[in-house]
């Protein structure tokens, strides 16, 4: 350490030293506080009771003085004195030679950003480690859950490219984020594993989520909230809705090969996310509760569809109690298996990757394959008002059938061929049951943009319903013939 308070004449001989062949080890006081993740470069000194957090970064000929605080992600640039018991906050660089007087609190220098509109979508780009490259971030995607934001780079040829998409986890729905991000790293890794052994682009086959610049797989922002991260796949499409029947075909396909994929995944290694997500029974009890407390006074509102529901009861435990009884596996299932989750390759417009893995956990493949087909085999939007628009199309439904046995045909028992009518017709009324248990608890899950959002939506699915069962020997027929066809 060259000894000197005069900055210049320190880092001078900071040098001096150096070129003389001289090893000038940074110094720290025994009390002082220093991260492992710190750098802490040449003759420097971080003297008693000092603090030095994470990825900071203290350049040679520094004196962090005395009670001096440094925090995360900042940079002190070579011969700096920062006195004593001054604060340098999070993200800042203080030049070469400054002396940041004792008491004094330097906030943050960061570069503004084009999209950024809160602390907390800045303090996440900077913990990802694009804060000082990024060009500018913008809202993305139709979600109903996550606050979700495209996160654009510079490119080579001057211009900007969607690079990464930055999500806030709603944990109103996740309660335990660090639960969720070690299901979603677990699996993806397994999949990037499967899909490089079979030959695949695991960069465009499977999601690759992205750690913060400490490590960790999520973000923790001033206010609580968690960020993580992942990559755009480029060259990739995603479908609000069906557009033409070849896209609901190949969406099949590819919820049938994931679940091919994580079949050898121990699936009672993943934790459950949200207990009883596509448990029918539990939904009903929700439902039952939030009918007996109307704590909006909305179930004046919705008598035909609470009437609905109730006279559907038994059927709620249909799918359940064969899970009692052992009839039917728990497997490693999305649970969240709309159009919506696929990317499909935009030249070939075959199913590339599945995405929003939030809620993959144990669970029965019937619930992943009932979803894809409440969602997709409606000739209306979930939230259409006009329930005439709103029909169950068995087109669509045979469709997507013969696509998911094709590929997932080989690993589903027979038992739960038999019952993937049931798989459809109940995760449609688990859906219905769920908007409208939401509506009369005041809109605490969904996003809705208008008052009665979520009682049109559950309307949309008790219309599919009712027409599933009017064609309920149709669905089973079709479903018997394609499991012929995979058991050949």
């Amino acid at each position: 350490m060259a000894a000197f308070g005069n900055n210049k004449m320190r880092l001078y001989w900071v040098d001096k030293l150096m070129q003389a062949g001289f090893t000038v080890p940074p110094l720290v006081h025994p009390s002082a506080v220093v991260s492992p993740s710190a750098v802490l470069e040449p003759g420097c000194f971080v003297m008693q009771r000092a603090v030095v957090n994470t990825h900071t970064v203290i350049e040679k000929g520094c004196l962090i003085n005395a009670g001096a605080i440094v925090d995360h992600d900042s940079r002190i640039c070579a011969g700096t004195h920062i006195c004593l018991g001054s604060v340098v906050k999070a993200n800042c660089t203080i030049a070469a030679l400054t002396k940041v007087e004792a008491g004094e609190v330097i906030f943050s220098t960061r570069r503004k950003i084009d999209g950024v509109d809160s602390l907390e979508l800045e303090d996440a780009l900077y913990a990802f480690g694009f804060g000082n490259q990024c060009s500018y971030v913008r809202p993305f995607g139709a979600g109903h859950i996550n606050e979700t934001y495209a996160v654009y780079m510079p490119d080579e040829q001057g211009g900007d490219t969607l690079a990464y998409v930055l999500q806030r986890v709603n944990t109103n729905v996740f309660k335990n984020p660090r639960q969720v991000m070690e299901n979603i790293f677990g699996v993806t890794e397994y999949l990037r594993r499967q899909i490089r052994e079979s030959g695949g682009d695991p960069d465009r086959e499977t999601l690759s989520y992205i750690k913060t610049k400490s490590g960790e797989t999520y973000f923790e922002d001033g206010q609580g909230q968690p960020w993580r991260c992942y990559n755009f796949i480029p060259d990739s499409v995603c479908y609000q809705s069906v557009e033409n029947p070849e896209q609901f075909y190949q969406s099949a396909r590819s919820f049938g090969h994931f679940l091919c994929q994580l079949g050898g995944y121990p699936a009672d290694t993943l934790h459950e996310t949200i207990p009883n997500f596509h448990n029918t029974e539990s939904r009903l009890a929700d439902f039952e509760q939030a009918v007996r407390r109307d704590v909006k006074n909305r179930a004046r509102s919705c008598r035909p569809e609470i009437q609905f529901v109730q006279a559907r009861k038994k059927d709620c435990s249909v799918l359940m109690e064969l899970l009692r009884q052992g009839r039917l596996p728990l497997r490693v299932t999305h649970n969240d298996t709309k159009l919506n989750n696929i990317l499909f390759d935009a030249k070939t417009g075959k199913g590339l990757c599945i995405i929003d893995l939030d809620t993959i956990m144990p669970g029965l493949a019937l619930s992943d394959y009932g979803d894809s087909i409440r969602f997709g085999a409606s000739t209306g939007a979930e939230d259409e008002r006009d329930l005439n628009k709103v029909h169950f199309d068995l087109h669509l439904f045979e469709l997507y059938t013969k696509g998911y046995l094709e590929t997932a045909g080989p690993v589903l028992t027979d038992t739960e061929k038999e019952y993937l009518p049931w798989g459809a017709r109940l995760l449609t009324l688990e859906c219905g049951i769920r908007f409208l248990t939401d509506y009369l608890r005041g809109d605490e899950y969904f996003k809705t943009q208008y008052p009665t959002h979520n009682l049109v939506r559950a309307r949309t699915q008790f219309r599919l319903v009712d027409e599933m069962e009017q064609h309920f020997d149709e669905m089973k027929a079709i479903v018997d013939r394609y499991s012929r066809e995979a058991n050949a």
